[in-house]
């Protein structure tokens, strides 16, 4: 039986160690976000706010569509508030977000009609 010599044998480990190291530096990392997206419909011109429980808040004006969206916004509970002219007109309270999903939130529109005429 032959022995392998001394040489040969760290050349292997070296070998060896340097695959390992490869392969792991070119392995993808995923990284689980801590956001999520508030998105509706309400009053053209209407300004939506969201209140988190921590004291976190986030605005949206509702665009000329009737539609608004609020992304990236922290996860946690909030409360959401639509203003227009200065006087609230509906608060939602309780709404959980959770990471990487979307939370519909439509408010009420006169006539149902919420986008403004072109």
């Amino acid at each position: 039986m032959k022995s392998i010599g001394y040489r040969t044998f760290l050349f292997g480990i070296a070998a060896s160690a340097a695959v390992t190291l490869f392969a792991s530096a070119i392995t993808p990392v995923h990284a689980q976000g801590t956001t999520a997206s508030m998105f509706g419909q309400g009053p053209a011109g209407g300004l939506v706010t969201a209140k988190s429980s921590t004291g976190a808040q986030r605005h949206a004006t509702i665009g000329d569509n009737g539609r608004y969206k609020i992304i990236p916004i922290p996860v946690g509970t909030y409360t959401i508030t639509l203003e227009k002219d200065g006087k609230v007109l509906d608060t939602r309270k309780n709404i959980p977000l959770t990471v990487g999903k979307g939370a519909e939130i439509d408010f009420a529109c006169e006539n149902d009609k919420c986008a403004t005429d072109s």
